[in-house]
């Protein structure tokens, strides 16, 4: 019996954007709206084809992005969590950027919510409820004079979102509709100046 219909998709990084990869990213997509049989027509349809943001996203839409953030490597509890540094009387024991104790006698083993030092970034994260200012397939429009640090030209279809997105430049990010989307309502955005002014001072 078939509950879900999920479609095997790729990117074109050489042939789309600016960034010089040749490996394409292979992200396996669910397919939903309607019954399963119009999911199976749509998936017979766009088989083989590009899949466009454009047919699927406008202006004013909110969406949720997620990325692999950049990653940090080992940091210490004092970056990673955000405890206070030990002060005075309490770092004369040598230690200052470390938590005061591990957790209580009993029970006999150290519980996950202490902070310790560990792996930071490079996990993947979603964000929710970002706005698409816009979408635009002429790049001159947005590329700074320059090109965008750590990225370069955009060389082909963009799209604007208001505030941040997880990970760094060149990294691969997956949009979606907002699954919590609450009380906003979708107007399409009014822009009225893009700055290409150059990054690079």
């Amino acid at each position: 019996r078939v509950v879900e219909l999920y479609a095997l998709t790729y990117t074109r990084p050489a042939e789309i954007t600016g960034v010089r990869k040749k490996v394409p990213d292979i992200v396996e997509m669910r397919i939903a709206g309607g019954s399963l049989e119009d999911q199976i027509a749509y998936a017979a349809d766009i088989l083989g084809g590009e899949i466009a943001i454009s047919d699927h996203f406008e202006a004013g839409e909110y969406v949720d992005v997620t990325a692999v953030t950049t990653g940090k490597g080992t940091e210490g509890p004092v970056r990673r969590w955000g405890v206070q540094v030990r002060k005075r009387k309490h770092s004369r024991g040598g230690k200052k950027r470390h938590i005061g104790n591990l957790g209580p006698w009993n029970p006999h083993h150290v519980r996950w919510q202490v902070p310790q030092m560990g792996q930071m970034g490079y996990q993947q994260r979603t964000e929710f409820n970002k706005r698409i200012l816009k979408i635009g397939a002429d790049s001159n429009d947005i590329t700074p004079a320059g090109g965008f640090l750590q990225y370069g030209v955009v060389r082909g279809p963009y799209v604007l979102i208001k505030g941040s997105v997880p990970g760094p430049s060149k990294r691969l990010v997956r949009i979606r509709s907002a699954i919590r989307q609450g009380e906003h309502v979708v107007r399409t955005p009014t822009i009225g100046h893009i700055s290409v002014q150059s990054q690079q001072g």
